[in-house]
C-alpha cells in the first residue's frame, strides 16, 4: 500500500513539471533560443539517468531526473 502512495505522489509531482516548463518558456524566451542544444542534451542525459536509476531501484533519483526532463522538454516545446 505504501508503494501505491509513493507512486501517486511521484506522478503528481511530475505532473507539476508541465506547467512549470510552460512558465519557464514564457519568461525566458531569449535564453531558450540560444541554449536549445543544451536543453536537448539535458533531456537526453536525464532520461538515461532515470532508466539507470530505475534499474538500480532508486526512486528518488529517478523522479528527480524525470522532473528535470519534463520541465526542460516543456520549455523546449514552447515557441
Amino acid at each position: 500500500m505504501q508503494e501505491i502512495y509513493s507512486l501517486i505522489i511521484g506522478v503528481a509531482i511530475l505532473a507539476l513539471g508541465i506547467p512549470l516548463g510552460n512558465l519557464l518558456a514564457k519568461t525566458t524566451k531569449e535564453e531558450l533560443s540560444q541554449g536549445k542544444k543544451w536543453f536537448k542534451l539535458l533531456i537526453t542525459v536525464s532520461l538515461i539517468g532515470a532508466v539507470i536509476s530505475l534499474i538500480f531501484k532508486n526512486n528518488a533519483i529517478m523522479y528527480g531526473l524525470l522532473f528535470i526532463a519534463i520541465v526542460a522538454s516543456g520549455s523546449l516545446n514552447k515557441k
